[in-house]
């Protein structure tokens, strides 16, 4: 089958009807938010300090631009994209795990961006506020699980291990990565040894990051990624970088980079047009991009600066939160996935206010993001 173009597709109009609540879902994500608290709690009382209950660990704490493209069709013209203009955004490079690891426990790479200035309809519990936030993982489209009970048991299995052995988890790793690296040989790949200190170690600015569950677009659903485009960045794809002995070796490598690199990535998105092969509620289903592929709506650029600092770690770790429940209602999160992330990231978001005694605030600008 032929791939389509924005001129060929007929995305599907959201209805309510399409989104169906697992069975004992407010139970589930009960249980999910006790295991995220474990999390937290061991972490804190371990280092005496709040961290994220996933993706502590930050390695690029980025300032840039959002530019949304010329001339964009109807059906990818929708909320923030709706109109060319450029954006401030943050972006924070991350690994999944809630412990602070050597980087030689390679596990999945995250990108979380705050995009700022956002005008429209806000989502509850972010009235007044005039951000978007989107999350982001490595490792293709889909989902390492279909729905919250699954994402649920996932959780209770790695909670106990917080913190536990850090030398054991290295030396795990390291076989982990020679397993996952024979399981490619022969074609496949194994989510949950990658997800457990298998991923290859390559460098984390060559990635291409998805959403993996859906938002609203507009009238229309998507899910989003975003992809490396200019030259020094898509060169980095696959690169290995060796961080053994470099406990932040992909934090020194992101630093590195960019003291004197511009960086480019493009913003695309995939709309739903047939819900049989394009699930709202399983999350581990990738999207045809036969039937329906990423289409770009706008590029980020990232100017040379210092890409990590102490003082940029309390203003975006401590201080920020990015919670894709951060936004105007034309990018609703939806699906089974998302509908426990909105209690998960509020649970976390005030663990860490609560415990550091902070406050969590929207930035209206980043007049004063630190330099």
């Amino acid at each position: 089958m032929s791939i389509q173009t924005s001129n060929t597709l007929h995305p599907l109009i959201y209805q309510p009807s399409f989104e169906v609540p697992e069975e004992g879902e407010a139970e589930i994500i009960t249980e999910l938010l006790q295991s995220l608290k474990h999390i937290s709690e061991v972490t804190f009382n371990d280092s005496g300090h709040a961290t994220r209950s996933v993706h502590a660990k930050s390695h690029g704490l980025l300032r840039g631009e959002m530019q949304v493209l010329d001339n964009l069709p109807q059906i990818l013209a929708q909320g923030i994209f709706a109109v060319p203009r450029s954006y401030a955004i943050v972006m924070r490079l991350s690994t999944v795990p809630g412990d602070m690891l050597d980087d030689s426990v390679s596990t999945p790479r995250g990108m979380a961006v705050k995009v700022v200035g956002v005008e429209g309809e806000r989502l509850d519990g972010s009235a007044g506020d005039v951000t978007q936030d989107f999350v982001f993982v490595n490792g293709g489209p889909g989902f390492s699980a279909a729905g919250a009970r699954d994402f649920s048991n996932a959780l209770k299995l790695l909670a106990p291990t917080t913190n536990k052995a850090p030398g054991l988890k290295k030396a795990l790793s390291a076989v982990l990565r020679g397993t996952e690296k024979v399981i490619e040989a022969f074609g496949g790949e194994s989510a949950t040894i990658i997800s457990m200190g298998g991923h290859p170690e390559t460098h984390i600015l060559g990635e291409t990051f998805f959403s993996k569950t859906p938002v609203l677009f507009g009238p229309y659903m998507a899910k989003i990624c975003i992809a490396p485009v200019s030259a020094n960045l898509t060169e980095l794809a696959g690169t290995e970088l060796n961080v053994n002995g470099k406990p932040n070796g992909l934090r020194d490598a992101v630093i590195d980079f960019f003291k004197d690199n511009i960086a480019e990535w493009e913003v695309r998105v995939q709309l739903c047009t047939d819900l049989a092969s394009m699930p709202v509620e399983d999350a581990s289903v990738a999207w045809p991009e036969d039937l329906s592929p990423y289409l770009p709506v706008a590029r980020i650029i990232v100017q040379p600066q210092l890409a990590w600092s102490e003082s940029r770690s309390k203003a975006v770790d401590d201080n920020m939160s990015f919670n894709p429940w951060h936004g105007i209602a034309a990018h609703r999160p939806i699906g089974s996935i998302m509908r426990a992330r909105k209690a998960a990231y509020d649970m976390s978001s005030k663990f860490r206010a609560a415990h550091n005694g902070l406050q969590m605030k929207e930035p209206g600008n980043l007049d004063n993001f630190p330099e």
